[in-house]
This record gives C-alpha cells, sequence and structure tokens, in this order.
C-alpha cells in the first residue's frame, strides 16, 4: 500500500533563488562539483556532478555560484506560502522541491488531474518565470511522484514535465522503463545507492522493471536492506508501509526564548540545544526522526509551522540546519511576524527504528570525524553560512601558497574519500618548487634580514641563478643587529612566475639555511632583499 502524493520541483531552484538568467551560462559548485546549471551552461556540455575545473574548461565564461542552502530556502519560503492554498500538510523534501498527500485536497479540488494544474499555475506565479519550468506530478508513493514531478536522480533535474498523473495503481508500470540511476538522489532512502547502482548496471540490471522482476528474497540475501528498499521503489511502493499510528506527544520538545528572538543566530542557538534534546529523547527509545515539524510562536500570537522529511534520518545537525532556514525564511518574507520568536517546538511526526551506523576499520567513516563534523556545523549555525573555513592544500612553489582555506559548505568533512588537496593539484609538477619536508611555521610575507657572505658583504644572485657568494650568516636588525651564523645551506632554487604579465611578475631565489643555533629556515631574495619566507621545526 502506498498514500498517494503530489510532488511538486522547480527545476533549477538554487540558480533561480539567486536571481540568475537562465539563458545565461551559470552553474552552482558545492565541494567542487556541480549540483545545479543553466540550461545555456548545459549547452555548453556543462553537467550535474562535474567538477569545477572540467567545467570551466569546457565553458570558459561560466558564472560561478557557491551552494547557499540558507538562501535557497529563504526563496523557496514563498512557494510554500502559496501552496499553503491546497493544504496545510505540506512537507518540505529540499529547497525547490515539496509534496503532500492528495486525499482530501483532491476530492476539493475536483480531481488529480485539476489539482496538479492548479498547484502548477499556483507555484509558477509564486517565482519569476517558473511556470514554464515548473513540475507536478501525481502517484502512488513518494517515488513515483517525485519521477513524475521530472526531478532527475541528483535532486532538482534539467527539465520540467509540466502536469504528470500516474492512475492509482499504475506506479509500477509508470516507472518499469527508467534506468536504475533514478535511484541515486537525496530524495531515495538508500544508504549507498551509488554503489549499489554501479553494480545493479555491471550484472546488467539497467531498468526499474528489471529489479522489479527479480525474487525479493534474493535482493535481500545481496544487497541487504538496500535491496530490499530498492525493490520496493522499483515496484512503485514506499520504502516501508506507512505507519499511522500518532508519535507520543511527550516526545515533543520545547523551549521559551527570552527575551523574545527576532535574528536567526538567536533562534538557531535555541534550536541547536533542542535538536540535542529531541535526538537524545528518540535514542533513548530506539528510534529516528524522518518527519518533523518545527512551530515557532511569537509573544503577539503568531505561529509558523513547516513539516520537513529526510530520507534515512534527521540528526541533531539536520534539525538544527532546517530550524535556521526556516525561521530564515519566515523573518525575511512578505508575511514577516510583528513580534519576536518567543517559542520554539520541536514535534517528531514519523519515526522509525534506527538501525544505527557501521563504520569502517579502514579508511572508513570515524566517530572523531563525525564529531568534528558536529563542532563545525553548530559554529557555522551560530555564525552563518560562510564563517567557518577548512584548510586545503594548493598548488604553487612557495610554502604560503601551499596551504589555503575554503568554506566549509563546499566539503564534506565526513566523506572517507574527501582529499584535503585542491582537484588537479597533483597533476601539475610545479618546476621550482621546493622539495620537502614541508616548513612548519609559514611567515607571509616573510620578515626582512641580510644574508651576508664571510667578508660582511651582502650575497647577491644573478639573473643566471649564479650566487656572488657563499652565505655566511644572517643579520637581523641592519649593521648594528645581531648576527647568526649560517652552518649548512642548500640552493638557489630560483623561480620567474608570470613573465608575461608586468603587474604580476615575480623573480626571486630561495635557499635552506640551518644556523649556528641549531635552527632551520627557507630564506629567499626577491628584488635585492632578503626574507625569511618560513621556519623547519
Amino acid at each position: 500500500m502506498s498514500v498517494r502524493t503530489l510532488v511538486v520541483g522547480i527545476p533549477h531552484w538554487p540558480l533561480l533563488a539567486a536571481g540568475v538568467d537562465l539563458a545565461t551560462p551559470a552553474a552552482v559548485f558545492r565541494a567542487n562539483r556541480v549540483v545545479a546549471v543553466t540550461p545555456a551552461a548545459m549547452a555548453h556540455r556543462v553537467e550535474v556532478g562535474m567538477r569545477r575545473r572540467r567545467a570551466q574548461g569546457l565553458c570558459p565564461t561560466l558564472e560561478v555560484l557557491d551552494h547557499d542552502p540558507d538562501r535557497d530556502a529563504r526563496a523557496f519560503e514563498e512557494i510554500l506560502v502559496a501552496l499553503e492554498h491546497f493544504t496545510p500538510r505540506l512537507e518540505v523534501l529540499a529547497a525547490g522541491l515539496c509534496s503532500f498527500p492528495t486525499r482530501g485536497p483532491s476530492r476539493y479540488f475536483g480531481g488529480d488531474v485539476s489539482l496538479a494544474e492548479q498547484v502548477r499555475s499556483r507555484a509558477g506565479a509564486a517565482v519569476a518565470g517558473g511556470f514554464d519550468l515548473t513540475g507536478v506530478g501525481v502517484a502512488d508513493g513518494l517515488f513515483a511522484a517525485v519521477m513524475a514531478a521530472g526531478v532527475g536522480p541528483t535532486g532538482i533535474g534539467p527539465t520540467g514535465k509540466g502536469v504528470t498523473v500516474v492512475p492509482p495503481g499504475g506506479s509500477a508500470t509508470f516507472l518499469a522503463s527508467m534506468g536504475v540511476g533514478t535511484l541515486i538522489g537525496d530524495t531515495v532512502p538508500l544508504g549507498d545507492p551509488t554503489s549499489l547502482v554501479d553494480l545493479l548496471m555491471r550484472l546488467g540490471i539497467r531498468t526499474l522493471g528489471d529489479l522489479a522482476s527479480l525474487p525479493v528474497a534474493d535482493l535481500l540475501a545481496r544487497f541487504g536492506p538496500d535491496g530490499l528498499r530498492a525493490h520496493r521503489l522499483a515496484r512503485g511502493l514506499d520504502d516501508r508501509p506507512p505507519d499511522t499510528r500518532p508519535v507520543p506527544p511527550e516526545w515533543n520538545v520545547r523551549s521559551s526564548v527570552d527575551p523574545p528572538a527576532q535574528r536567526v543566530d538567536v533562534v538557531a542557538f535555541v534550536a541547536k540545544s533542542l535538536a540535542d534534546e529531541l535526538h537524545a529523547r528518540l535514542g533513548a527509545e530506539g528510534v529516528a526522526c524522518t518527519r518533523l515539524t518545527v512551530r515557532a510562536e511569537t509573544e503577539h500570537g503568531e505561529t509558523h509551522s513547516r513539516t520537513w522529511r529526510h530520507e534515512g534520518s534527521l540528526s541533531p545537525l539536520d534539525i538544527a540546519d532546517r530550524v535556521r532556514w526556516q525561521m530564515d525564511g519566515w523573518l525575511h518574507s512578505r508575511q514577516a511576524p510583528t513580534a519576536g520568536i518567543s517559542l520554539l517546538t520541536l514535534i517528531p511526526e514519523e519515526v522509525v527504528a534506527d538501525e544505527g551506523r557501521q563504520l569502517g576499520f579502514w579508511g572508513g567513516q570515524t566517530g572523531e570525524a563525525t564529531r568534528a563534523a558536529r563542532a563545525l556545523a553548530r559554529v557555522q549555525t551560530i555564525l552563518g553560512t560562510g564563517s567557518v573555513s577548512v584548510p586545503e592544500i594548493r598548488g604553487g612553489r612557495n610554502p604560503a601558497e601551499q596551504v589555503g582555506t575554503v568554506p566549509l559548505t563546499l566539503v564534506d568533512v565526513t566523506d572517507p574519500e574527501r582529499r584535503v588537496t585542491a582537484p588537479g593539484v597533483g597533476e601539475i609538477p610545479w618546476p621550482g618548487r621546493i622539495p620537502g619536508p614541508s616548513p612548519t611555521l609559514v611567515r607571509d610575507p616573510g620578515s626582512e634580514v641580510e644574508v651576508i657572505d664571510a667578508g660582511g658583504r651582502p650575497v647577491t644572485v644573478d639573473g643566471r641563478g649564479m650566487v656572488s657568494a657563499p652565505p655566511a650568516a644572517v643579520r637581523v636588525g641592519g649593521e648594528a643587529g645581531r648576527s647568526r651564523e649560517i652552518t649548512e645551506w642548500a640552493g638557489p632554487w630560483p623561480v620567474d612566475e608570470r613573465w608575461w604579465d608586468p603587474s604580476r611578475h615575480r623573480r626571486r631565489a630561495r635557499f635552506q639555511a640551518v644556523l649556528d643555533d641549531g635552527s632551520a629556515h627557507l630564506i629567499s631574495i626577491e628584488r635585492g632583499v632578503w626574507r625569511v619566507e618560513a621556519t623547519y621545526d
């Protein structure tokens, strides 16, 4: 048995939310991979999932935007307000994608087809230029309805399909001709859909119809719970039978906000504590939340509720993010409250047995990575998107250029296969690079010093990279300053960068030197000035 469901999907939503003209080549990137692309960029063969370097190589004029879930959710609030005309039981699956059960609304608005057409008209009118893009699908089960709405396997797909209504009982037939690649996506409740789909393809199972025709016992024995869920989805069923039992009200958590808050960061701080409390309460009962209602109330009695659905289970980080998105959208919408938020309530609408997670032994996800991600996300929840950065090793010939930072929103720190090196770094040889080991302390810019030879004369390096005399000492503070004898040295390593650009041209030579106090340094000369660039441990 599956619940008759209507899904509204707006393609290219991250770009529409950012106000990008879809006729302009543009793409949204997360973790250096494309997550949304305009039709104009698709004409240059830029695709979802493509690396940033490859995308910019195909389309040099590509407009690059960072993934901003706060912006996407805030803009989507206008669509949700418009759809409340049909039902209060809206479920937000992602920014640009929502659903609701059709049993009551369909009878009231004249059937599935009439309801779907009215929903498309109202949703399309709420976003500039969105009517022709908006896709609405009605089918038995959420997965089939998502496919009917024209949502691709990686989220909001590249094309809307207008209105597609699958007849009752016809979801399996509707899905049969679709490829198994449709099982990859945030709206599909599979633990590792990419590996599952890859193995199915290698076994010759290429369509959902092929998958549905296999014995369910064999799939369960070979692939475990993921195989069972994939089989149910391919047959047009929900990933699990619907559970109509109400969640005990004592599992709800609430907190007063005193004084009432009119800023998102203040509410997000309260939501963080509530999310941890809810997660602990549900964990003690052995269940996990898959559908959550967030309700906020102001001191003037105004209320705002949204129901969020997440395939798998909602972690404290997921809950805190969704509260922040919802409050950001409400406080900045045309229906913004007239007073501060005084009460915040989290209501688990649907729970499932908590299956837990198996952490890997070799190179897999670890508890430390999860705790680190949770701590970083909490800081970001308080300070806002883009406020937290993580280190990344980059290409370059000098230590100060080889390490940089990227926003936390662009990487997944819990991904066991994530590299801390920027894409393409290992592919570039960087001639003239300082040999290892790398220094531990990098100064940018370096402190200015003098390097002299045994006769006390300044050491220079000519255009051919030849040293005027062996360096004998490093002096700090001019002729009256203190000197340190150089006991060992190596170099020079000359580098002539960007000779084609006079404004950015740099020509310098680097040395490694060990002083009489045992310290080791990287020193360089540029335009006759010596500097200590880095220190070795």
